[in-house]
């Protein structure tokens, strides 16, 4: 499988992922720059996490406008595999490729520090093989990450199975005490209508690899690889 990986300015999270994809699950990595005008024929794109364009004005909002999402959002539109991490999730939801959006953290401040989710269903590409009530500890980075949605779009997601992870404790319990950032309904990851473009916060690239002690967000990753075969 040949994986995309779109790198902005500001980008600190892309050779994580594209360590992740080509070394720990040894697929075909292509680097994609935000002012390319082709996927140069990849079967999936990666946004990997970090500041694009400095998060200056608002996280995500710049890099929306970069030649390469043209490109995306035809890809998106005809089916095609686009994952969002952290900031690329940011950029998704700025796009309208997902739906709601990533607001400050309830506290004000970047918050960095392990937490655990829970995949609400296992019928999308990114939650195929994982258990029900299974808790993945899961790492987080990010200063903008309290994802809202009104009311209305919550109840279409609800209906259409698109919120995909919830943060819980380590026992799987959901609740304000496993929230670190105040989302709303304890959203952590959530996909469109159609299953084929995604978003989490979380950074299981960061939870890939056993020199980490931590292998938990390598399950995401062989979901993705087993919706293709």
């Amino acid at each position: 499988m040949k994986f995309g990986v779109v790198i902005f300015p500001g980008s600190n999270c892309d050779h994580d992922m594209i360590y992740v994809l080509k070394d720990i699950m040894k697929q075909d990595v292509t680097e994609l720059w935000h002012k390319d005008t082709s996927l140069k024929n990849v079967d999936a794109v990666i946004f990997p996490g970090g500041f694009s364009f400095g998060d200056y004005l608002r996280s995500g909002a710049i890099a929306r406008f970069s030649p390469i999402m043209e490109k995306v959002i035809a890809f998106a539109e005809k089916g095609g595999l686009v994952f969002g991490v952290c900031n690329g999730f940011q950029i998704l939801c700025e796009t309208h490729l997902l739906p709601g959006a990533l607001l400050a953290n309830t506290n004000q401040k970047f918050i960095c520090k392990n937490t655990y989710i829970k995949a609400s269903n296992s019928n999308s590409a990114i939650t195929k093989l994982i258990k029900k009530d299974t808790a993945l500890k899961i790492p987080i980075a990010h200063g903008e990450g309290r994802y809202f949605a009104d009311s209305e779009t919550l109840k279409t997601m609800r209906l259409n199975e698109q919120i995909l992870f919830r943060y819980c404790d380590e026992n799987g319990n959901i609740g304000c005490d496993a929230n670190p950032n105040g989302s709303i309904e304890n959203i952590a990851g959530i996909c469109n209508a159609k299953k084929n473009v995604f978003g989490m916060m979380p950074h299981p690239e960061r939870a890939s690899d056993t020199e980490l002690s931590n292998t938990d967000g390598k399950i995401i990753f062989e979901s993705i690889l087993a919706n293709f075969n």
